[in-house]
């Protein structure tokens, strides 16, 4: 094929060879690059020109390499082009790829370790000089020849080629910018290397380079149109299909268009008006629930535990200080396929030596490195089941996880790997340390911490956290208080609990109250936990908790430590609601606790700090001090008189300093799911007023506070313009309303009404928003539908 390149104007005048290769060119009527690198680049980018090494003479190569210092790659490149074509056997190219791979393999291992920054284009790295000769495009079409080729007789390629074509190639991927977005585009390419995950001797390179393309690819693949998905996933084995959720994690996430929380409403909602029907997530997820047993693996992979076997080699313990700078559980199924290897052989030695080579700690993998492996695995996985039980075959999920008893499977792992203790020789990733929120043992609590949220959130489910002794107390607890028992409790399957002296959830109270106050836990410990107690109020199951330490734990954390930590505060003040709503034992309890003006002072600076934090605990102590006024019980009456916390918010004046600060501090253009919960306390605060024939003389207060602060019309326009939103968000079909229900105990018919007699036209209504808005201050009629 080189001969073709020799032909007159095959080559165009070149500079000399170790020119810059950005430089412009001479100036002519050509305007052509001023030398190889350059015209390589531009085919590139254009399409036209010079777009291979092969085009180039092999003199000429050879004149250039030793100046451009191209260590021979563009030479290598063009005796793999010319022992590729269709007819050949292939049987030279494995040898060529012998002589290119270490080439590109070191300098790989440099910008893995950190100690090269990032490619110097200008000095011709390996990996720069092989992307440019067309060395990517070349092996991709090596690769994919057996597919293209109409013969009858296809071309066979060796797994070893493979392997290598693979290793290149991510080599390439890594150093050289743009290399992995050009493959991601080929949609073709992406979808054949799936066919080579059938052959477990190329497994791990090809789930390498699809993980790292993935990454990168604009619009995500639909797992449909993987050849053969079922039977793919069918055949891999338990390590496989652990390393294979690493690429579906990619597959079944929604892309990120910011933060969850961070991103506005206002733009969910548009997104959502342009998107009809199901996302290519969510197909995805359908698609892969589709496959049988799949869920059942996922749990028998998330519960089973790590082998007992333990030893120690000079050998693996230099491959344990490698792993040091490895993130990938990939990298060690390849080093647990060396000692695999090894095991093998030793078994075909003599019966005495084989005796001897058995049971050498040679041949056993560090304890410490088996359980890193189980961990990373743990890691994908619940990371997918994670995202299945979120998604929208959330019930299904739920069923099967619950019959393949993934929680009791959990709950047996819980202290020997989940919550084990860090030894000194615990594995870390390169460049971190036991603590970090990047390593291995951290990420795995709190990927299992996200996934208990998941599973407990307004879910009946949420009682398989328990075991049956536990079960039978939150019975005993009903029955003392001559409360029904609560349905989803007398439905819950015993053969499904968790199983020994602790369930899962009681387990998870004990690290947290033992938890260090810097701890990155702490957040994700109370979401958990809260998850539990959200949807209907249970007077039982708060019991249970508060039996167990919780609210002073909580207080203790927020008082006496006096937490900083915006989130970890949100997310006790909202377990904190969750705990005490309703619940009169609880406001006792927090009495006896803040028994000074200096503690209640501190949690009030502490409420006071940031109302997006603590605003539902605000609405909770709202709506429970509601209720308790309305019973005539002496035991509540006793609470009510001498609970600082209810004392302080029957204060008319307080619960309207919290009504003006609520609606202060939102706006429509920055609602987001972080914040819209201020918009429906202040709305909670509105409807009990409404209920008591109060709403005029509170809107009239607002109208009072608005003059005294300067601001007239400010906090009520806002409030008319935040409302028109809680109409077409709240209202919309797809919208499930029963979490205002559950939060609150009050209908959502009721919360339809207030809010459309709140934005009621008539400025002769008493509880019309508009009544209390001088003419000269409206500004009601924009539209701040975002475009």
């Amino acid at each position: 094929m080189a001969a073709a390149a020799k032909g007159a104007g095959a080559a165009p005048p070149l500079a000399a060879a170790g020119s810059d290769p950005g430089a412009p060119g001479r100036t002519g009527a050509c305007r052509r690059p001023a030398n190889i690198l350059a015209q390589l680049r531009q085919a590139q980018l254009s399409g036209r020109g010079l777009s291979r090494g092969p085009q180039l003479t092999e003199a000429l190569l050879k004149e250039r390499d030793k100046q451009a210092k191209w260590n021979g790659i563009p030479l290598l490149l063009q005796k793999l082009y010319e022992n590729s074509h269709p007819n050949s056997d292939l049987s030279q190219c494995q040898g060529i790829l012998k002589e290119i791979s270490p080439l590109l393999s070191m300098e790989a291992m440099a910008f893995v370790t950190e100690e090269r920054k990032s490619a110097q284009e200008s000095t011709f790295p390996n990996t720069y000089t092989f992307d440019l000769f067309g060395g990517v495009d070349l092996l991709v079409e090596i690769l994919m020849r057996p597919t293209l080729i109409t013969q009858k007789k296809k071309q066979k390629i060796s797994d070893d080629l493979i392997k290598d074509c693979l290793s290149i190639l991510y080599n390439t991927c890594i150093c050289t910018e743009g290399v992995t977005k050009r493959l991601a585009e080929r949609n073709d390419f992406v979808l054949f290397l799936f066919t080579l995950m059938t052959n477990k001797k190329t497994f791990l390179q090809t789930a390498t380079l699809i993980e790292d393309i993935l990454g990168v690819k604009k619009e995500m693949i639909q797992l449909e149109d993987i050849p053969n998905l079922s039977s793919l996933v069918s055949s891999f084995d338990q390590q496989q299909l652990a390393n294979f959720c690493r690429i579906l994690a990619v597959t079944i996430s929604e892309l990120d268009t910011g933060s969850d929380d961070k991103h506005t409403l206002l733009a969910k909602n548009a997104q959502q008006k342009k998107n009809v029907g199901p996302s290519r997530a969510e197909i995805n997820q359908a698609a892969l629930l589709n496959i049988p047993g799949f869920i059942e693996r996922l749990c028998k992979l998330a519960t089973r535990k790590v082998s007992e076997t333990t030893g120690t080699s000079s050998f693996l313990q230099e491959l344990e200080e490698w792993y040091t700078w490895l993130d990938n559980a990939l990298v060690l199924d390849a080093l647990m396929r060396v000692a695999g290897e090894e095991t093998e052989q030793s078994s075909t030695e003599s019966s005495d030596e084989s005796g001897f080579a058995s049971t050498s700690p040679r041949n056993q993998l560090p304890q410490t490195m088996k359980i890193m492996h189980e961990i990373m695995y743990k890691l994908e996985v619940l990371y997918v089941l994670c995202v299945l039980l979120m998604g929208r075959q959330r019930n299904q999920v739920h069923k099967m996880i619950a019959e393949f008893r993934l929680i009791p499977g959990l709950n047996n792992l819980f202290d020997k790997l989940i919550w084990r203790k860090h030894s000194a020789s615990a594995l870390v990733l390169h460049g971190h340390n036991q603590n970090c929120d990047c390593s291995p043992d951290i990420t795995l609590k709190i990927q299992f911490l996200r996934l208990l949220q998941s599973f407990s959130d307004h879910h009946e489910n949420k009682y398989l956290l328990l075991n049956s002794q536990e079960l039978n107390e939150l019975s005993a607890i009903s029955l003392k208080a001559n409360i029904p028992e609560v349905e989803a409790v007398v439905n819950t399957d015993r053969n499904l609990v968790c199983d020994g002296k602790r369930g899962l959830l009681t387990r998870l109270l004990q690290v947290m109250k033992k938890e260090p106050a810097e701890s990155s836990f702490r957040f994700w410990q109370a979401r958990a936990v809260e998850s539990f107690l959200r949807g209907a109020t249970s007077y039982a199951d708060q019991m249970f908790l508060l039996k167990r330490g919780l609210l002073e734990h909580i207080l203790y954390c927020i008082v006496d430590s006096e937490c900083k930590s915006r989130d970890v505060l949100q997310s006790y003040f909202d377990l904190l609601g969750e705990l005490m709503k309703f619940n009169i034992d609880a406001f006792k309890r927090f009495n006896k606790y803040i028994n000074t003006d200096e503690k209640f002072q501190i949690f009030l600076n502490q409420i006071n700090s940031s109302l997006v934090d603590s605003n539902m605990l605000v609405r909770c102590i709202t709506l429970s001090l509601d209720r308790f006024e309305s019973q005539s019980d002496i035991k509540v009456a006793e609470v009510l008189s001498e609970c600082r916390l209810l004392s302080y918010m029957s204060q008319m004046s307080m619960r309207m300093s919290f009504l003006f600060r609520l609606i202060n501090i939102i706006h429509v253009q920055t609602l987001t799911q972080e914040n819209v919960s201020c918009l429906n306390t202040s709305l909670v605060i509105l409807m009990l007023a409404r209920r008591k024939d109060k709403l005029p003389f509170y809107l009239q207060t607002l109208q009072e506070m608005e003059y005294t602060k300067k601001y007239p019309g400010f906090i009520l326009n806002n409030f008319h313009s935040l409302l028109r939103f809680w109409q077409q968000h709240y209202l919309n079909k797809d919208k499930d309303s029963t979490c205002l229900e559950n939060s609150s105990c009050i209908s959502f018919s009721y919360w339809k009404e207030t809010v459309s007699i709140l934005l009621s036209p008539d400025r002769t209504s008493p509880c019309a928003i508009v009544s209390y808005i001088d003419e000269a201050y409206m500004d009601m009629d924009r539209d701040f539908a975002e475009e």
